[in-house]
């Protein structure tokens, strides 16, 4: 899988995701849009996705594949004022935000999963199956 990321603004970040080795295509950190952390896994069979999003719904998450980009993304919705219902403090902060990974051909994109369970965002991205070819040895007549 090839994950290359650029970061806008901070050039320490850049060089802490290239040591990471797995660095996403964008962070947008601009308006309203926020970075979340993100912890990536890998096994023999797929990468692992886990994106820190505590206090959000499943149905207010938006996964994307399209043209090689994986996107990642949480839109705030607006909060309607009730005249009844007046908030006096208010610490729950949730902000929208977006991140785009490169998906290249060893991830096989028809079975990517994802689902949300206790705050994180938790997606599979399979492998391809790779066949190996045995070597073979041609004799010489």
């Amino acid at each position: 899988m090839t994950i290359v990321k650029r970061n806008l603004g901070n050039i320490n970040h850049v060089f802490d995701e290239l040591l990471n080795g797995f660095p996403t295509l964008e962070n947008h950190q601009h308006n309203n849009w926020h970075t979340v952390p993100v912890n990536i896994h890998e096994t023999k069979e797929a990468y692992h996705l886990e994106v820190l999003a505590p206090g959000r719904k499943k149905e207010d998450f938006k996964v994307e594949l399209d043209k090689g980009l994986l996107t990642i993304s949480y839109e705030q919705k607006e909060v309607t004022a009730n005249a009844d219902y007046k908030t006096v403090r208010r610490e729950f902060k949730f902000k929208s935000f977006k991140r785009t990974f490169t998906v290249d051909d060893a991830i096989n994109t028809d079975n990517i999963e994802a689902k949300y369970e206790d705050g994180v965002l938790k997606l599979l991205l399979p492998k391809k199956e790779t066949l190996t070819v045995a070597p073979k040895t041609v004799t010489i007549q």
